[in-house]
């Protein structure tokens, strides 16, 4: 059998921590700074990393030469944007504290306030800062209605046209975010046209507009140039600083959760157990009912399995897959797609065993930075 490391592979021992274990490829994310940065050069914009979607800061000295800085929607991401990855910090939340505000205004560029309430009761604090609003344009894009940041009662920005207008005196810049993995530059191009004339007068008066994250504009099939003139057309048209916060776009296709086969049962289909959980450790496929992404999924064999979790939960079911060969126990399974939004929601449902998480260097050297074990499990409790 043909291996190779997106498939089923053999366990290096001397190489590779025990499974489960998050493998982060450096050269596939130096491949996606070099587009984010081509994407600057050729439109203008700066690009602030979304550390709601990846967080994982040994990484971040790398991404940090391409990067303009970072966006968060905490206090504890924004203090890990300020240490970590430096340059631009963007602190955003949908609701600040008086002591979230006491912490933030200390390490932020920008504070970005969800509401015009807020806003008014802490524009005096945050003076000297950059401070801006985020508007609901009642427009979006998204595959998923639990990630539209625009539908219905959405709580995530004004929407209220003439209230923003009455405020503009108080704010530097707006954020628009109102996409969810949008992969088409057509529906992009419209959408923003919808608010450059909806916005005009608050846009023609604004220092800088953030259009926020959920744009696939690091695939390999993107019309980034196409997209590269449709931002500086904007920019050049209000004479704002653009800025785009992405997340997925930032790691896309740059790690694997690395899972071992325990066993094998058959209950109509052979269903392979794995060494980790869809509800602990993949969170995101969970939330989004959508199938894991295993590369063996497209060679199309003749063996079909379920790799399912090793949690409790009923639904804990990676996806359907089909492969080549028969797996066996011991068998490793690399689940695709497990830097955006993977790591920064993993938890300890079941108390099972939490993946290390390890880094392919650019040079080809793992290093393991994180492990954790039974006294993390414990002391995550009390």
């Amino acid at each position: 059998m043909e291996t190779k490391e997106s498939t089923i592979l053999k366990k290096n021992e001397n190489t590779f921590p025990q499974t489960p274990y998050y493998l982060i490829d450096e050269s596939k994310i130096l491949n996606i700074m070099k587009r984010i940065q081509y994407l600057r050069e050729k439109s203008g914009v700066r690009a602030v990393l979304a550390l709601k979607c990846f967080s994982t800061w040994p990484v971040f000295s790398l991404m940090n030469q391409y990067m303009d800085g970072t966006t968060s929607s905490s206090v504890y991401e924004a203090r890990l944007g300020f240490e970590e990855f430096g340059k631009e910090v963007h602190a955003y939340a949908a609701a600040f504290s008086e002591n979230d505000i006491a912490d933030v205004k200390k390490i932020s560029d920008k504070i970005i306030f969800n509401s015009i309430s807020q806003l008014k009761t802490f524009h005096d604090e945050v003076k000297g800062l950059e401070i801006g609003l985020r508007v609901n344009p009642q427009v979006s894009f998204s595959h998923y209605d639990i990630a539209d940041p625009a539908k219905r009662y959405s709580r995530l920005g004004e929407k209220d046209y003439e209230s923003i207008l009455a405020v503009q005196d108080l704010i530097n810049g707006v954020m628009f975010h109102y996409n969810c993995e949008n992969d088409d530059i057509e529906n992009f191009t419209a959408t923003l046209d919808k608010i450059s004339e909806k916005f005009s007068d608050l846009l023609y008066k604004l220092n800088w507009v953030s259009l926020g994250g959920g744009i696939s504009f690091t695939s390999d099939d993107y019309p980034v140039d196409v997209f590269a003139a449709k931002l500086s057309e904007f920019s050049k048209k209000f004479d704002v600083q653009v800025y785009l916060e992405p997340g997925e776009a930032s790691v896309l296709e740059c790690a694997q959760l690395v899972t071992q086969v325990l066993d094998i049962v058959h209950n109509e289909k052979d269903i392979a157990i794995v060494n980790a959980s869809i509800g602990a450790h993949k969170v995101d496929d969970l939330v989004y009912r959508s199938e894991a992404f295993i590369e063996a999924h497209a060679e199309n064999g003749d063996y079909e399995y379920i790799i399912a979790g090793n949690s409790c939960l009923a639904g804990d079911i990676f996806g359907h897959y089909k492969f080549k060969t028969p797996l066996k126990v011991g068998d490793v399974v690399n689940i695709e797609n497990a830097a955006s939004y993977t790591m920064v929601s993993k938890n300890w449902f079941n108390g099972l065993r939490m993946p290390a998480i390890a880094i392919k260097r650019i040079d080809g050297a793992i290093d393991v930075v994180q492990r954790s074990g039974y006294q993390d499990f414990k002391k995550s409790l009390g």
